[in-house]
């Protein structure tokens, strides 16, 4: 007994994290840049910068705009391009770089969840509106149908009225008595509008078309949904430019005011809208990048498709004030009465001008149909968001793709068909000004510290300089590691500090319902701490240890194994400290 030798455990085999080998890739540069500028342009670009422009400054609402894209956006932009085509993985597998903060992932997959909800009935709006522009009249040409009151004044009559109160416009009437049929408030949900179901249901139809091979077929669909919906702008800035009253409504939309640099809600507001026009922070940017060319240099391109964004946006205002400057000339109600944002601007003020025109059907179809193009490509985008990290967490899935896109639609449309009730347009509003915004600013503070100050930005530019044989400027070091950190930390507090009370069409919500807003938000952003809380609390280490260990990389590698063996030997040669986390990793000993 004394001669037996001292049992010893066996050694643990190495296990690596599961690569998706049919992932796919872009069967060109042009596919990726066409499916990044689709899902970084969207309706906002149209409804939502002309007016903030207007409302902050003309002209002047740029500078901060501008300011926060250069030190904010691109940076970010960039470098969630860069993690993508590295890791080859979703806005989930994207936090091995620092496994801790996985929790940012399940709040990234959260915030899309509620953004393709509210998204899509969004999408639906132009779809029911596009099936009345076939009819002899349009029906929100006039008071003349069974929903208007007796408040209601057709668009000719406008320049009659002594005020601009008392009184409903024919297009107000038609989209929120008919299109909507919308309640009094939020606490009366009401019943379906099977309408504007059947219209979500097309929707979501053309959504799992888009899908239903992944990127193969997103790749082909790109190349219609992106470009058509720039003929369209130009056909519709054209005719609007040649109205009476045009360059007295872009006048208005660009006159500066300075004195509005000095309001710090103008440069909430334009942090804001860089979120929601660029798309960091959202997962989509890493995920689209995941499917390219592992030594594609991106850089140029997503400069590329930045600038094309804010021309977009800029474009749009001249396209959209325009016609607000006719309306203005035809109704003599003032350029700042008639313009407005939001729902309110696309499917009441604009048609009402465009009722106005010669064809109205003409010219109502061509911007329906722009919207619903330009909002589209954003769904699928968040929708292959979603799925791609569902894969990347659970193997097994990857071999049902197509019954997990059909399940996914489904499911959503499911989730969304409540914004089809009578209620549905403040819930809708409710999700849109809560549930996103301030999380996605979140998001990317969490990232930006994540690589440039606990993974390292010197192995990052390294990680970068393996990739594309050359390690980003001094511009990018500076932008990633001090400016783009601290103007997070700005752009945070001052979108906490100037919220704005939550209102739809001159209706205000009730405490409970802002309560639910809140609670959309922590929805998402609780999982960064939760997940850091879970680690803590699990026993296969000390405390300090299983944190300590959770600050490294989880095999964070390409996804290529001769990539992979290039890169272990480049940082073997350069040096660069260990990055397998032995308590996520059962590496031998």
């Amino acid at each position: 007994m004394a001669n037996q030798p001292t049992p010893t455990q066996p050694p643990r085999k190495e296990r690596r994290i599961e690569r998706d080998e049919n992932r796919g890739q872009w069967t060109s540069k042009w596919e990726f840049v066409l499916s990044l500028m689709g899902y970084a342009i969207g309706i906002g670009n149209v409804w939502r910068f002309p007016y903030l422009c207007y409302r902050s400054g003309g002209a002047a609402f740029l500078i901060p705009y501008m300011l926060m894209v250069i030190l904010v956006g691109i940076p970010l932009f960039y470098m969630e391009i860069l993690i993508g085509q590295f890791s080859s993985t979703g806005c989930t597998g994207m936090f091995r770089l620092v496994p801790l903060f996985k929790g940012t992932g399940i709040a990234q997959v959260v915030v899309n969840a509620f953004c393709v909800c509210y998204y899509s009935v969004i999408i639906s709006y132009p779809i029911r509106m596009i099936s009345y522009c076939f009819f002899k009249k349009v029906p929100w040409e006039d008071c003349h149908n069974p929903w208007n009151t007796d408040d209601c004044v057709a668009g000719t009559n406008l320049g009659k009225q002594n005020s601009t109160e008392g009184f409903n416009t024919a297009s107000d009437e038609f989209f929120h008595l008919e299109v909507l049929r919308i309640s009094s408030n939020i606490s009366e949900l009401g019943g379906m509008v099977w309408q504007q179901l059947l219209s979500l249901l097309v929707t979501w139809i053309v959504v799992y078309l888009c899908l239903i091979r992944g990127i193969k077929s997103v790749g082909k669909v790109v190349y219609f949904t992106v470009p058509f919906p720039y003929i369209l702008l130009f056909i519709l800035l054209v005719r609007g430019v040649t109205l009476p009253g045009a360059w007295s409504g872009i006048k208005f939309y660009l006159y500066p005011e300075w004195h509005r640099l000095l309001d710090l809600k103008v440069w909430a507001d334009a942090a804001v809208q860089m979120f929601f026009g660029i798309g960091p922070g959202w997962g989509g940017l890493v995920n689209m990048a995941s499917f390219s060319n592992f030594r594609n240099n991106a850089k140029n391109q997503s400069i590329l498709i930045v600038s094309v964004n804010v021309f977009t946006s800029i474009f749009a205002g001249f396209v959209v004030f325009s016609v607000l400057g006719f309306l203005s000339e035809k109704t003599s109600i003032p350029v700042e009465d008639v313009a407005t944002g939001g729902a309110g601007l696309a499917f009441v003020t604009y048609p009402e001008a465009i009722a106005m025109l010669p064809v109205p059907q003409l010219w109502a179809l061509m911007f329906f149909a722009m919207l619903f193009l330009l909002g589209i490509d954003s769904v699928f985008v968040q929708l292959e968001s979603i799925m791609s990290s569902i894969q990347d967490e659970w193997a097994w899935v990857r071999k049902h793709k197509w019954k997990l896109t059909l399940t996914s639609c489904f499911v959503f449309f499911a989730l969304s068909s409540i914004m089809c009730t009578n209620g549905g347009m403040y819930i809708l509003q409710l999700f849109d000004w809560y549930s996103s915004a301030i999380a996605v600013i979140v998001i990317c503070l969490v990232e930006i510290i994540m690589v440039a100050w606990i993974y390292g930005i010197k192995n990052f530019m390294l990680d970068t300089e393996f990739m594309l044989g050359k390690r980003p400027s001094l511009y990018w070091r500076i932008s990633w590691q001090i400016i783009t950190p601290l103007v997070l930390i700005f752009i945070l507090i001052t979108s906490i500090v100037f919220i704005r009370t939550i209102t739809y069409n001159g209706v205000s919500y009730p405490d409970w319902a802002v309560y639910i807003g809140w609670a959309s938000f922590a929805a998402s952003v609780m999982w960064i701490p939760l997940y850091i809380f879970y680690i803590m609390i699990r026993k296969r280490a000390t405390l300090c240890e299983s944190l300590k260990k959770r600050l490294k990389p989880l095999d964070w590698t390409p996804a290529d194994p001769q990539d992979r063996a290039d890169y272990e030997a480049f940082r073997r040669q350069r040096q660069m400290p260990a990055f397998m986390s032995d308590t996520d990793m059962e590496g031998t000993k």
